[in-house]
Order: C-alpha cells, then sequence, then structure tokens
C-alpha cells in the first residue's frame, strides 16, 4: 500500500485473511527523503515477489530483500531502476519495471545483482527491444514514454504493458509484438486462461477478457463509498490520489481473482458467476492507494 502526502506514513505490508477478514500490518513505510513531483513518483512500495524464504519488495529506486518475519536482509539499486512499479520473479531472475527509464531490469536471485536490462524503444507504432548493462553509464535517457507498470513472464515469454503501451506487449527473447490491444490507463496486464486479466483503471474495474468461443467477457465495478465516510476527500485529484482506483491484481485460481482499489481496498471476484465474493478496507483515506498483491506463501 502507498501513500500520497508527505508528514504521513507511505502505506507498507500487509496480510490480508479475506476468509476472516482479518488485517495485519507487518511492514510500515514511512521516510521523507523521497520526491513528492506528481501521482506514484517516489512514494512507498511497489510489487513483491517471493522467492524461496526471500520477500523481495521494490521502492521506486531501490530492491529490498526480507525474511518472512520481515528482517530486511539487505537492499540493491541500478542507476536505471526509477519509479518503479510492478516485479516478477521467472526461474532465477526477478525482473523489475522501471518507468522512468521505460525499461524492464533484471536481478540475478543467487548472485544479487542487477544482470539484465532491456529498453522498450518506440517508433512508428513498433517495438524494439534494446539490451542494456544495467550497472554502466550508457543506458537509456530517462523519458517515461510509455508508462510502464508491470510485468509478467512465463515459459510462453515476457509480457509487458503501461499506461501507454497500447496494449499489453510480448517479448520473445528477440522481438517485441503487441500481443492484445487494450484501453489506454491499464494496470497488471497479464494472460489468463485463453485471454486477458487486467486493471482497467481509468473506468475503475477489473476486466476479463476472453478470447475462445463461449469465454466471458467481465468487468467487475470495483467497491465505491459513500463520500462522507472518506477521509481526505479534499485531497483527490488525478495527480495524487481518488476513489475508486483500480490497481493491483493476484490470481487466486482459474476463476477467482483478488484486485486493489483505493481508499485501500482488497475484493475477492468470482469471475465465472460474475460477483463480488468479499472485499476488505483497509483505510478510508483517499490518498492510501493497493500496489502490489501476492499470495502468502508461509505457513
Amino acid at each position: 500500500m502507498r501513500g500520497s502526502h508527505q508528514g504521513d506514513s507511505h502505506g507498507g505490508v500487509y496480510l490480508i485473511d479475506l476468509e476472516h477478514q482479518t488485517v495485519e500490518q507487518s511492514l510500515d513505510w514511512n521516510t521523507t527523503d523521497i520526491d513528492w513531483q506528481g501521482r506514484g513518483w517516489d512514494r512507498g512500495l511497489r510489487g513483491i515477489a517471493f522467492d524461496d524464504d526471500r520477500i523481495y519488495i521494490a521502492a521506486s529506486d531501490e530492491l529490498f530483500a526480507y525474511t518472512p518475519d520481515f528482517k530486511l536482509v539487505d537492499s540493491w539499486r541500478s542507476p536505471y531502476l526509477k519509479h518503479c512499479h510492478e516485479i516478477a520473479v521467472f526461474e532465477r531472475t526477478l525482473y523489475l519495471t522501471s518507468t522512468a527509464y521505460d525499461s524492464i531490469l533484471g536481478f540475478h536471485l543467487d548472485k544479487h545483482r542487477f544482470h539484465w536490462a532491456m529498453h522498450v524503444q518506440t517508433a512508428n507504432y513498433r517495438f524494439n527491444a534494446a539490451s542494456f548493462d544495467p550497472m554502466s553509464d550508457e543506458g537509456p535517457l530517462m523519458l517515461n514514454k510509455l508508462h510502464i507498470n508491470n510485468v509478467f513472464c512465463s515459459e510462453h515469454g515476457m509480457y509487458i504493458s503501461g499506461l501507454k503501451t497500447g496494449g499489453m506487449l510480448h517479448f520473445n527473447g528477440k522481438d517485441i509484438l503487441m500481443a492484445v490491444q487494450m484501453p489506454p490507463g491499464t494496470h497488471n496486464a497479464q494472460p489468463f486462461r485463453d485471454g486477458v486479466l487486467f486493471n482497467d483503471s481509468n473506468d475503475d474495474v477489473l476486466r476479463y477478457t476472453g478470447r475462445g468461443e463461449g469465454e466471458e467477457d467481465r468487468a467487475m465495478l470495483v467497491p465505491t463509498y459513500d463520500p462522507t465516510e472518506l477521509q481526505h476527500l479534499d485531497a483527490a485529484d488525478d495527480e495524487v490520489a481518488r476513489p475508486g482506483f483500480a490497481r493491483g491484481l493476484c490470481v487466486l485460481s482459474d476463476r477467482i481473482v483478488a484486485g486493489g482499489s483505493s481508499p485501500s481496498t482488497i475484493t475477492a471476484y468470482d469471475l465465472e458467476a460474475n460477483e463480488m465474493l468479499i472485499s476488505v478496507n483497509l483505510s478510508m483515506d483517499v490518498r492510501n492507494a493497493i500496489h502490489g498483491l501476492e499470495i502468502w506463501p508461509f505457513n
């Protein structure tokens, strides 16, 4: 969860039991050594991923490793990690979105170093993959043309998406091609069954669009609240925070998914039944928003 105003807590990490609707804050992230320009930027914690007995959590420009009881193990930086959003583990690499540099960075989980990077270039409605050394001084410029906010990896390749990518891109190890077109303003896009699952943040819904015959096409509206119940509604705007913003996504089964929204709400949806199952609210402060969601792997 991320906050958005200086002087307040900037979120942290929460363990949420959907069945019993209990919430435990495991890590409080509160620092004043951050950049306050615009929405997102350097505020708060971003993606979360797991590898064996390590929890990896990204801030804007730093990757942290924790034990299952949230003791800090180590942290690492790359000069090309800036305004990170979501992260993902595949095989022995942790991939991070570097939104400011229109890039994906790779962190080696055994050697504990940034060892791979790819700049997503675009020209004339075509995309190009340009590799570079994430620890050198010869990388791309900080332009944020695509606002890349999500990376998803499987044996079928790497899938990349952002607010301005026009859809979900597929990197096959050599070329970047458009896998599926999507509306602008999407977050957390990933292949799911025979289609694509994503947060349509502009329309405040979680969407699943299937490709096969008879596949459902779902648009699940995020929870809304009475404005009188919201805190700091005067701070809500498109540059800082607003209620109903859909971001954060986690697949629980082949029909049930969990999505996040503002103010700090996590909701489980049954796509097949086209219904909301349960919703847990962490805060009614519109300045606080859900970011990364993952299934807790430790007993």
